[in-house]
C-alpha cells in the first residue's frame, strides 16, 4: 500500500453495497478500522460475541493483522443482563492483548435476533495489497 493510499476491505456482506460501507478501512499509518460486526444466527450473547469478533478477525487478516494488533474494541449490547457473557467472550479473546474497550447498552439492532455488535480497531505494519 502506498503511503497515501487508503485501502477499503470488503467481506462481501449483503449490506455493504446497499448501505455503501466497507467491512474495514486500512489507513496508510497502519491503523485498521473494522465496521460493526454481528452474528444473529450464532445463538446467545456469548456465542454472538465470539462469532462477531471472528468476522472482525477475518477482516483484520485481509489487512495482514491479527487479534494481537487490536488496540480498541467496542461492544454494543441490547440487554445489560448480557454484560457478563459478552465480557467473558472478550476476556477469552483479548486477555493477553488488553485493548482499550467500551461496552454500551443500545435499544436494538436492524435484526431483532442480534443481541451483540462489535467494532475493532487495530494497528500494525502496513501490508502491500496483493495483485
Amino acid at each position: 500500500m502506498s503511503s497515501d493510499a487508503i485501502r477499503r476491505i470488503s467481506s462481501g456482506g449483503p449490506y455493504e453495497d446497499v448501505i455503501a460501507y466497507s467491512r474495514a478501512v486500512q489507513l496508510p499509518s497502519g491503523l485498521v478500522l473494522v465496521s460493526g460486526c454481528t452474528a444473529a444466527d450464532a445463538g446467545g450473547p456469548y456465542d454472538q460475541a465470539i462469532a462477531a469478533f471472528g468476522v472482525a478477525f477475518k477482516a483484520l487478516a485481509q489487512a495482514g493483522l491479527g487479534p494481537e494488533h487490536v488496540v480498541r474494541t467496542r461492544m454494543y449490547l441490547t440487554h445489560a443482563r448480557d454484560v457478563d457473557e459478552v465480557g467473558r467472550a472478550h476476556k477469552e479473546l483479548f486477555d493477553a492483548v488488553r485493548p482499550a474497550a467500551t461496552m454500551l447498552i443500545v435499544s436494538g439492532f436492524v435484526d431483532p435476533g442480534m443481541v451483540v455488535e462489535v467494532e475493532v480497531e487495530a494497528y500494525g505494519p502496513v501490508q502491500e495489497a496483493s495483485a
